[in-house]
């Protein structure tokens, strides 16, 4: 075919542009000649599947910023993404005497530049349940002081504390889903190493 086939494809080509810009470009008048509406129905049918006890979590970061520092002691505050625990199953899905908890446990912040870590035990945070305790059977944990607090709460997140939980599963299936987050707050030495920092934080969800 050669170049003669090259210049055919490139000229059709050329002509259905040409041809679907004449037809955006026309003016063209409309004549309704009746209208007919048609109703979309559908039947989501039950489930017949187990259901499942799951936990999701709104974002994949949070971002402390400086905030009540003092002459001391520097303190860096946030909030911890949305957790929400989905429970799906049937009270006879439900192990007799279970209850579900959300824990959490951090690593050291590492700095960026090569800064000496801040250790785990400087993270806190204070727990809130969002929404679903209404049946009294579902609570937040304890808030978590920093290594630079006193007191014997005062470990940081450094094992798995708990954010929320729940003390009987079956009894509170009717309510399917509970969202909870915490404040979050690293406290550090006035001396600490200027730069960005990261640690990761881990959510676990058991029964």
């Amino acid at each position: 075919m050669g170049n003669f086939g090259l210049v055919a494809r490139c000229s059709a080509v050329a002509a259905g542009a040409a041809l679907l810009l004449g037809v955006a470009g026309a003016a063209v008048a409309e004549v309704n000649y009746g209208d007919q509406d048609v109703d979309v129905n559908v039947q989501i049918p039950e489930l017949n599947v187990p259901g499942v006890l799951a936990m999701t979590v709104s974002g994949t970061s949070a971002t402390l910023a400086e905030s009540g520092s003092s002459a001391t002691v520097r303190q860096f505050t946030g909030t911890l993404p949305t957790v929400t625990v989905t429970d799906t199953r049937s009270v006879d899905e439900i192990p007799a005497g279970a209850g579900w908890y959300v824990l959490a446990s951090s690593s050291d912040f590492t700095g960026e530049t090569g800064q000496a870590p801040i250790g785990a035990e400087h993270l806190g945070w204070a727990p809130r349940l969002i929404a679903g305790g209404d049946s009294g059977l579902v609570a937040e944990g304890d808030v978590v002081d920093t290594v630079m607090d006193s007191g014997p709460d005062a470990v940081g997140l450094v094992d798995q504390e708990l954010l929320a939980l729940a003390f009987d599963s079956a009894a509170i299936a009717q309510e399917g889903q509970w969202t909870a987050n915490a404040d979050l707050f690293l406290r550090t030495s006035a001396t600490v190493a200027p730069g960005n920092y990261t640690a990761n934080l881990t959510l676990s969800l058991f029964e």
